[in-house]
């Protein structure tokens, strides 16, 4: 979403993930992909595997997560975030990068909400680039 609200139906988001057990790049699980937005509703989508949790800074575990970029118009370099799931509570409250940010109340702009859809399980992650709700963006 853009800053007033509305759906920015020209993004292209790419994600790059661990397997289920935490590696990259292992077993023929590239760990990456990438979607445009739908061009009447501005929201994308992947299918994928809910990633384990890999190894942070100093050895410390990080919860399981997605790193997302998004490029859009306007937007000169990508913006760097993160997703991580509803479902961790115990592994996002350890998490050192969730523990590093000092706004607290925007932590929960990096959370997905989980659903299900039939008897899958799904997760939304809404993306505000401003804004009252707007997404944790990281400087890498």
């Amino acid at each position: 979403y853009d800053g007033a609200g509305l759906p920015v139906r020209d993004a292209q988001i790419e994600i790059w993930q661990a397997d289920s057990k935490g590696r990259y790049n292992a077993g023929g699980f590239l760990g990456w992909g990438r979607a445009g937005a739908d061009f009447k509703t501005g929201e994308f989508w992947f299918e994928t595997i809910k990633p384990g949790p890999t190894p942070g800074p100093g050895g410390k575990p990080q919860a399981p997560h997605l790193s997302v970029l998004v490029f859009a118009r306007g937007i000169n370099i990508a913006l760097h975030t993160r997703m991580y799931f509803d479902d961790e509570t115990a592994a996002n409250e350890a998490d050192p990068v969730l523990r590093s940010i000092e706004l607290k109340a925007l932590v929960p702009t990096l959370i997905a909400s989980r659903s299900m859809r039939g008897s899958e399980i799904v997760y939304r992650f809404d993306i505000h680039l401003q804004g009252e709700k707007e997404t944790i963006f990281f400087d890498i």
